[in-house]
């Protein structure tokens, strides 16, 4: 079973955008307590140590045990909302866990053995995770932590899929046991290919393109056009003074 991770709560009386607001500001989280057939509770917790506790991976696919007041309860995490750019968490969604009740939680999933692969040691591909976590449905007590899926056999271009994760006794997962199932690829051993771009025209000063060379041209065909037109009436005007 996961490793449970204590939390302690207090009442919330007020609720309103105001009031959450004037929680957060003094450092407490505002969240809520539903599920199993009882009545919703508004819950503060201290936001320094949810933080903390978010420093483990596992604590958002674990069993929480919670106190409230004098009360502790199984939960789980079910959402949890963070500030877009600050390192903040705004609302926590908690929801009650009963023992003979099946749950439906995402677990990670570790990808091991990745340099032994034949793909990597001999193709020179490196492993890429299609999915970090999934979705798997089971009894409160046989929730893993997390799946590791063995990826020491694989070759070039090959990819492993959902039915391939080992699942120990008493957990599934859903995508594969509903109606249609979707037997996802979760990874795959792939070459990087790195694009690489043609270098720009760099242009001495100067210096301009093709359709600036036709200009000078043209500009150079007038030039000597005219320069001939001032020539021939240099001359004629020289004639003209010769025979008088």
């Amino acid at each position: 079973m996961a490793k449970d991770f204590d939390l302690i709560a207090e009442m919330r009386d007020e609720s309103g955008t105001s009031n959450s607001r004037r929680l957060r500001r003094s450092g407490m989280v505002p969240a809520v307590i539903y599920g199993a057939g009882q009545d919703n509770l508004s819950l503060i917790i201290d936001h320094n140590l949810l933080l903390k506790k978010l420093a483990s991976e596992n604590f958002l696919s674990s069993i929480l045990s919670i106190k409230v007041q004098d009360k502790e309860e199984s939960v789980l995490i079910k959402d949890i909302q963070v500030h877009p750019y600050k390192r903040q968490i705004m609302h926590l969604d908690l929801q009650r866990v009963i023992a003979d009740q099946v749950i439906r939680i995402s677990v990670p999933i570790h990808f091991i053995n990745g340099d032994s692969s034949p793909g990597v040691k001999l193709g020179g591909g490196s492993v890429s995770a299609l999915l970090n976590e999934v979705e798997v449905s089971c009894l409160p007590k046989n929730l893993p932590e997390r799946r590791e899926v063995d990826v020491s056999k694989m070759e070039l271009d090959e990819l492993l899929y959902l039915s391939d994760i080992r699942l120990s006794e008493g957990v599934e997962i859903p995508l594969l046991t509903q109606e249609e199932p979707s037997n996802e690829p979760i990874v795959a051993i792939r070459l990087l290919r790195i694009a690489e771009e043609e270098p720009e025209e760099i242009l001495l000063e100067g210096e301009e393109g093709e359709e600036g060379e036709e200009i000078e041209g043209a500009e150079a065909t007038e030039e000597s056009v005219e320069s001939e037109g001032e020539s021939t009436d240099t001359d004629s005007e020289g004639d003209k003074n010769e025979n008088s």
